[in-house]
C-alpha cells in the first residue's frame, strides 16, 4: 500500500471526524475560533502520531511475544494518558496562551476515540511501522483540517443572519452534518478492495 493512498485516506476519505465520526467532542466544543482549533488540531496530531509509534512498537514486541493481545486496549490508553499528560506540562509551561485556550478539551483528547482509533486501526490494518506512523500523523491532519475548516464556518457564521433558535450548537451540528455530507463525496476517489 503506497503513503500516498494512506494519507489522502485517512485526511480526506476516511477522516476521524467527517466519516468515522470519532472526536466529535473537541471538535464541536473548541472549534469557535481559528487559533484554537488550530492548537487542538496540532496538539491531537501530535498524540495520535506519539501513540500510533508507541502503539506499534507495544503491540509487536511486548503484547504478540507475550501471548498477551488481549489488553492492547488498556495499554494503547495508558499510552495516550501519559502523552496527553506530557503534552499538557509541555503546553503549560511554554505555551500558557495555548494551553489556557483549549482549556478542558486538552485533558479530553485522553478520551478522544480517535487517537484510541489510530492505534486500533494500525493493528487492523496490519499496517507496517512507517505505515503505521504516516496513518497517525495523517489521521491527525485529517482532524486538524477538520477542525479548521469548522472553525472558520463558525467565525463567519458569527455575522452572519443565523434565526435565533439556530444560534450556537444547533447551527454547529447542521454544519458538521453538512461537512460530512460533502467529504463523502470523497469516498469514491479511492480504489475498491
Amino acid at each position: 500500500m503506497s503513503y500516498a493512498y494512506i494519507i489522502i485516506s485517512a485526511v480526506f476519505v476516511n477522516n476521524f471526524v467527517l466519516s468515522r465520526f470519532l472526536g466529535i467532542c473537541p471538535f464541536i466544543g473548541v472549534s469557535k475560533r481559528l487559533s484554537a482549533s488550530f492548537g487542538m488540531g496540532l496538539a491531537v496530531t501530535f498524540v495520535m502520531t506519539v501513540a500510533g509509534l508507541m502503539s506499534y512498537i507495544e503491540y509487536h514486541y511486548i503484547l504478540v511475544p507475550l501471548h498477551i493481545e488481549f489488553l492492547d486496549i488498556i495499554v494503547f490508553i495508558l499510552t495516550i494518558a501519559s502523552t496527553v499528560q506530557f503534552l499538557e506540562i509541555v503546553l503549560q509551561r511554554y505555551i500558557p496562551t495555548l494551553y489556557k485556550s483549549l482549556g478542558i478539551f486538552l485533558p479530553l483528547i485522553t478520551t478522544n476515540c480517535a487517537v484510541l482509533g489510530v492505534a486500533q486501526l494500525n493493528i487492523i490494518y496490519d499496517y507496517t511501522f512507517l505505515q503505521a506512523i504516516v496513518f497517525a500523523m495523517s489521521s491527525g491532519l485529517g482532524f486538524t483540517l477538520a477542525m479548521l475548516l469548522m472553525a472558520g464556518i463558525r467565525e463567519k457564521l458569527e455575522f452572519g443572519n443565523v434565526p435565533r433558535s439556530f444560534q450556537g450548537a444547533p447551527i454547529a451540528f447542521i454544519m458538521a452534518g453538512l461537512m460530512s455530507l460533502a467529504f463523502l463525496g470523497f469516498s469514491n476517489m479511492t480504489p475498491a478492495k
